[in-house]
């Protein structure tokens, strides 16, 4: 491994995470701060209505953002139709609790939120936090309104061990009866919810036709450890990868000797499977590659041959080795905080790592100067999946699969290496570089 290279970000990378996780409470607040970035950057943003040929035909930077997905690219100057992409996918969502079409409910007193289980959030985890909430409000014009009630709003309460002994011995939730937040007191009212929030965002409730919404915590993300090596907040699942692979196609579209064009799509839906319009099992990135192409002038086999060459790191979170239950993990793959990118391998297709994958992700690693590690599932245990086996699939693309590994997946607020974020960005920056 080459060590004499120093990675390209620094801790500062991580500090700039942390404004991120704030910025993003859903997935649509995650685009829009992506979009943000790229603006700043010179990426000009193009409409899936227009036409390309006028839009998107020459060199530079172009991006899209449908809903909480946003897909990026940099064609080089005197890129060929048929030049090859270099992709970072990642995803934009987190698990958690979103509010139900008809959310205004009560009991005993209490004013509260009718919500539902998206993906599979550790529930424990929710409970007897501040809450806010987030999300977008459709209206009736057909325009959208991001919405950010970024302060306590919110709260699960847990019940009292009195009234249950046996709740630090096995702690079970019924989803639908103790998990619906309090937000006060008194007679519940139907439109509340909204109401407060139409004059939150500054709009009038009456033009409020549809809305997704979604509850988030509201702690700052921080660093921890004596020597504050680590770095806590909610939804590093998978905004840290998302975070990261914006940086990476920013600093790689400013380097001259571009072999391919390098590409972030960053998908909704992912904790969910995917199968979405704003989701990898969706059409949105391929469209892209072929109106990428198009707009070049040229034609469906230049299409053809770009995927050909075609290569995607799949880049999303895995898991560090836990030092309470280290037999939960494979006995030889002991992924560590802080011990750089991991590459994620299993040979059932749950990750689309193979060898030629790895060998392209560990050169990228080697010219960044970033050490790689290995995780592997303990053959006991079921394995996990990501977006990676999807691309692979339909686009027909060679994959692998990368991330950090942190602790508590999934829970309300995860916990990674401090140095961990700007590791994967420097490398993942390698990697779109070519």
């Amino acid at each position: 491994m080459t060590t004499q290279q120093r990675p390209a970000f620094d801790r500062g990378h991580t500090d700039d995470l942390a404004a991120f996780v704030r910025s993003a409470p859903t997935p649509y607040h995650a685009a829009a701060s992506v979009a943000e970035r790229l603006d700043a950057a010179g990426f000009t943003r193009v409409d899936e209505n227009e036409r390309w040929a006028d839009a998107a035909s020459g060199p530079g930077g172009r991006y899209v953002v449908r809903g909480g997905a946003v897909v990026a690219w940099y064609v080089p100057e005197g890129a060929a139709p048929h030049t090859p992409f270099r992709v970072v996918g990642a995803h934009t969502d987190s698990p958690n609790l979103r509010v139900k079409p008809q959310p205004d409910l009560g009991a005993q007193g209490w004013r509260q939120i009718a919500v539902e289980i998206y993906g599979g959030p550790l529930l424990n985890s929710w409970l007897d936090r501040d809450l806010g909430i987030a999300g977008r409000l459709s209206l009736r014009d057909g325009s959208t309104r991001l919405v950010n009630v970024d302060r306590p709003l919110l709260r699960v309460p847990q019940l009292a061990i009195h009234l249950d002994r046996s709740a630090n011995d096995s702690l079970s939730l019924d989803r639908q009866r103790h998990l619906q937040p309090v937000w006060g007191l008194g007679e519940v009212t139907e439109g509340d919810l909204i109401g407060f929030l139409a004059e939150e965002a500054g709009v009038a409730e009456a033009d409020v036709a549809g809305f997704d919404l979604m509850t988030h915590d509201v702690q700052e993300p921080s660093y921890l450890g004596r020597d504050r090596e680590l770095f806590a907040g909610p939804r590093l699942d998978n905004l840290l990868s998302t975070h990261a692979g914006a940086a990476a196609l920013i600093a790689a579209a400013a380097r001259p000797d571009l072999a391919h064009v390098p590409v972030l799509a960053a998908f909704d839906h992912e904790e969910t499977g995917s199968q979405s319009d704003t989701g990898a099992g969706g059409p949105l990135l391929g469209r892209i590659f072929e109106r990428s192409v198009l707009a070049r002038g040229g034609d469906q086999e230049d299409v053809l041959r770009a995927l050909a060459a075609t290569v995607c790191a799949s880049s999303d979170v895995g898991h560090a080795v836990h030092p309470n239950y280290a037999e939960r993990h494979d006995p030889s793959h002991h992924p560590r905080a802080n011990g750089g990118p991991i590459l994620k391998t299993n040979v059932n297709q749950r990750y689309a790592t193979d060898g030629v994958g790895r060998a392209a992700f560990a050169a990228a690693c080697e010219r960044a100067g970033v050490p790689l590690q290995h995780f592997v599932s303990n053959n006991t245990i079921p394995c996990g999946t990501t977006i990676g086996p999807i691309t692979a699939a339909r686009y027909g693309i060679t994959t692998v699969d990368v991330g950090v590994p942190l602790l508590s997946m999934h829970s309300a607020r995860e916990l990674a290496g401090a140095d961990d974020p700007h590791l994967l960005a420097s490398a993942l920056a390698e990697f779109l570089a070519g």
